[in-house]
C-alpha cells in the first residue's frame, strides 16, 4: 500500500525492560514458574504503523532454547527474521541474543508474536498491531477505542515437561487446565481472584483486537449483550460480517466493532473450546469457560455481570457459519492462471515408537501431510541455513504432489517442495474423514493466501464454485475435520517457508512440510545476504561468530527535540488518536503476483529515512525503527 501522506518527525524514545525468563505466577491454587517476556503474561503488545522497518534484539535469560516467530508477518525478503526453530534458524542458546529484523510493508491489521520452540508458546507471546500508515485510515468507522483479547491456555505445570511427557510415551499432552484473557482466568476457576476488565464509554464504537494464542484448542469467544461487526481477520481488511459469535482456530486473529449500546452495566467476555474431534468419544479438550468483563464507565461493579450463552462445544454449524461466511474487502485480483497445483492429505496415525521416546509402549501418535510424517532437521543445520550455505543431506526436494493411494503406510522425512519465484499455487487441503478426525488450524509462513473454496466431504474437482470476487485472505485456516478448503498464493518471497498445523502437539507428531521458494532473477526478487548474527548452521563456530556481531556496538541515531512514544508495556487498552474520515480501501498485502522491474522492491530497497523508538522485548533492547517511503 502506498500513501503520499506527510509523517511525524523523527523520535527516539530508550525504554530499560527486564530480560525474558523464569517468573512465578499464581494461578488456580497453586504457584507455578513459567517462561515468560518482560515478566508479564502476556508479553507487550508491539504497536507499529505500515510501512515501519522493526528491529527487536531478543535475549535469552532462560534454561531452553527459544526462537521468537512474528506470526503473520510477511518477511519480505528477510527469512532469517521468520522464527521457526530449525526451519529459518538454529535456536537461541540460553544466555545469547539474535536480532530479528524485518519491515510491514502493506500489512494493517492484528498479528502476534510467540516462542517457535517446544511448548514455551504456552506463555511467550503477545500481540502484535500494525496500525495505518500515519495519515491514513481505517476502511471502517474509526473506533473510539481499541482493547487487545489475547486468549491463551494455561497449564499449572512447567509446559516443557508437559511436552516431553507426551512425546516420551508417544501420546497426545495433558489437557490445558484453564484458558486465559489477557493472562488471567477470571472468576469462574477456582481460586481465581483477578479478572481482566475493560472499562468502556456509553454509546462509543470499541475495536475488540482478538488472538487465539492457545496451543490446543479452537475457541468460541461471546460477550453478553452485545454482537460484533467482524471487520479483519489475520491482519485482512473483510466486509462487514454481523454475528453474535467469534470462532478462533489456534493462531488465528480477529478484528471486531462493538456498539457500547446496552443498557449500563457489566458484561462478561467468555471464552469456550469448540471441541472438533470427531468421535467425540476420543475428544479431550479443556471444558472450562474463562472470562472477562466488559464495564461501562460509571457503572457499578457489585452486580454480578450478565453472562452470554455460550454454543454447544461441538457446535460446528456456529463454526462453519463463521468460516464460510467471511468475505474479503473489495474486488481484489485473484491470482491466475496457476501454475502449481497441489492436493494435500492431512492423516493422524500411528508410527512405531521411536529409541528416544522411551515411555512409548509400541506405537506412537503420529501425523503426515501426503503419508509424509514431517521431521525437523537434526540439530547440525536449520533448513535455510542448509540453503543458504549449500550444505548437503539435510533434506530432500521431493514432497509429494498428491497422497499416496490407500493403504499406503505413512513414511518419515524431512521433505520440502520448491517453487519457481513468482508461480502462482493452488492447495485443495483434504481433511479426511477417518476416525478420529479434527479440524487442523494450516498456518503458511511467509505469505498470505486467499480462501477460494471451502466444504464438508471430498472434495470434488470441477463440481465446486470458487469465489473469485471477494474471496478473504488469511494465513491461518480451519480445515474441518471431514471437509476441504481450496487456497491460493504467490510464491514471491524467497526462502524456506514452513507450512504445519498450528495444534502444537501435531508439529512432533509430523504434521507440517516446507516450501522451498527460490530467488527471481531481477534485484528486487533476489534474496539478499543474511545478517551477520544470523546463526543458520548450528556448530560452535557460527554460534561464535553471530556472537561477535552481536557485541558489536549498535548505533542509536541522537534523539529528536520532542520524542513521541511509540509503545507502551503491554498496554490492556490502546488509546488512539482522534476518529479519522473512512477510507474504504482493499485488504493490503494481498496474495497477488507481483512483476519487477531493475528497481529493487526489497526490503532493503526500501529503506529511507525515518526515525528510531528503542524497546526492549524479552530483551535488553527492542528497536523500532521508523523508516517510511516517499
Amino acid at each position: 500500500m502506498h500513501s503520499t501522506a506527510e509523517h511525524g518527525p523523527p523520535s527516539s524514545r530508550t525504554t530499560p525492560w527486564p530480560m525474558v525468563g523464569s517468573m512465578q505466577i499464581s494461578q488456580l491454587c497453586s504457584s507455578t514458574s513459567i517462561i515468560a517476556v518482560n515478566g508479564q503474561l502476556p508479553g507487550p503488545s508491539i504497536e507499529v504503523n505500515e510501512g515501519d522497518d522493526v528491529v527487536v534484539k531478543v535475549v535469552n535469560n532462560s534454561p531452553y532454547n527459544v526462537t521468537i516467530h512474528w506470526h503473520g508477518v510477511l518477511q519480505l525478503m528477510t527469512p532469517w527474521a521468520d522464527g521457526p526453530s530449525m526451519v529459518t534458524q538454529c535456536p537461541i542458546q540460553p544466555s545469547s541474543s539474535y536480532t530479528y529484523r524485518f519491515s510491514v510493508p502493506g500489512q494493517e491489521g492484528t498479528l502476534w508474536w510467540h516462542a517457535h520452540s517446544s511448548f514455551l508458546r504456552a506463555t511467550v507471546y503477545g500481540a502484535f498491531i500494525i496500525r495505518p500508515r500515519r495519515g491514513n485510515a481505517y476502511p471502517f468507522p474509526a473506533p473510539d477505542k481499541e482493547v487487545p483479547i489475547v486468549l491463551g491456555e494455561w497449564w499449572n505445570r512447567n509446559v516443557v515437561d508437559v511436552e516431553s511427557d507426551a512425546i516420551l510415551a508417544g501420546q497426545l499432552p495433558a489437557q490445558s487446565d484453564a484458558f486465559t484473557v489477557n493472562g488471567k482466568t477470571g472468576l469462574l476457576y477456582q481460586c481465581a481472584n483477578e479478572t481482566f476488565t475493560a472499562v468502556v464509554e456509553p454509546s462509543t464504537r470499541v475495536l475488540l483486537r482478538v488472538v487465539n494464542a492457545g496451543l490446543n484448542s479452537h475457541l468460541f469467544f461471546k460477550l453478553a449483550g452485545h454482537n460484533f461487526t467482524v471487520v479483519a481477520v489475520d491482519a485482512g481488511y473483510t466486509s462487514n460480517l454481523n454475528t453474535d459469535t467469534l470462532v478462533l482456530a489456534p493462531g488465528q486473529t480477529v478484528d471486531a466493532l462493538v456498539t457500547t449500546a446496552a443498557a449500563p452495566g457489566s458484561y462478561y467476555m467468555a471464552v469456550l473450546a469448540h471441541d472438533t474431534m470427531s468421535p467425540l468419544a476420543f475428544a479431550a479438550s479443556d471444558t472450562t469457560t474463562a472470562t472477562a468483563i466488559l464495564q461501562y464507565n460509571g457503572t457499578s461493579s457489585t452486580n454480578p455481570p450478565a453472562m452470554p450463552a455460550m454454543p454447544s462445544s461441538s457446535d460446528s454449524g456456529t463454526a462453519n457459519a463463521f468460516y464460510f461466511g467471511l468475505r474479503g474487502l473489495g474486488a481484489p485480483a485473484v491470482p491466475a492462471p496457476v501454475d502449481v497445483s497441489m492436493t494435500i492429505e492431512l492423516g493422524l496415525g500411528q508410527l512405531p515408537c521411536d529409541p528416544s521416546q522411551t515411555r512409548c509402549n509400541g506405537t506412537a501418535a503420529a501425523a503426515a501431510m501426503n503419508g509424509v510424517s514431517f521431521r525437523l532437521p537434526s540439530p547440525e543445520t536449520s533448513l535455510l541455513g542448509a540453503h543458504v550455505d549449500g550444505v548437503a543431506g539435510v533434506f530432500t526436494a521431493d514432497f509429494p504432489d498428491g497422497p499416496p493411494p490407500s493403504g499406503t503406510a505413512m513414511s518419515v522425512g524431512t521433505k520440502l517442495k520448491k517453487l519457481s519465484y513468482n508461480s502462482v499455487v493452488e492447495i485443495v487441503l483434504q481433511n479426511p474423514a477417518a476416525v478420529p478426525t479434527e479440524n487442523h488450524p494450516i498456518h503458511l509462513h511467509g505469505f498470505n493466501f486467499f480462501v477460494l473454496a471451502q466444504g464438508m466431504g471430498t472434495f470434488a474437482p470441477g463440481s465446486v464454485a470458487y469465489n473469485l470476487v471477494d474471496p478473504v485472505a488469511r494465513n491461518t485456516i480451519a480445515v474441518p475435520g471431514g471437509g476441504w478448503a481450496v487456497i491460493r498464493f504467490v510464491a514471491n518471497n524467497p526462502g524456506m517457508w514452513f507450512f504445519h498445523c498450528h495444534l502444537d502437539p501435531h508439529v512432533p507428531m509430523g504434521l507440517g512440510m516446507v516450501f522451498q521458494v527460490d530467488s527471481g532473477t531481477t534485484p528486487g526478487s533476489t534474496l539478499p545476504t543474511p545478517p551477520g548474527d544470523w546463526v543458520g548452521v548450528c556448530d560452535a563456530q557460527h554460534y561464535a561468530a553471530a556472537a561477535a556481531v552481536a557485541a558489536a556496538p549498535v548505533p542509536v541515531p541522537a534523539p529528536a527535540p520532542v520524542p513521541a512514544p511509540i509503545l507502551a508495556p503491554a498496554p490492556a487498552e490502546s488509546p488512539l488518536p482522534p476518529p479519522r474520515a473512512v477510507d474504504h480501501k482493499p485488504s493490503p498485502n494481498l496474495p497477488q503476483r507481483r512483476e519487477h522491474t531493475g528497481t529493487s522492491n526489497s526490503a532493503a530497497g526500501r529503506r529511507a529515512k525515518g526515525h528510531l523508538a528503542c524497546f526492549l522485548c524479552s530483551v535488553l533492547l527492542f528497536f523500532l525503527l521508523r523508516q517510511h517511503k516517499a
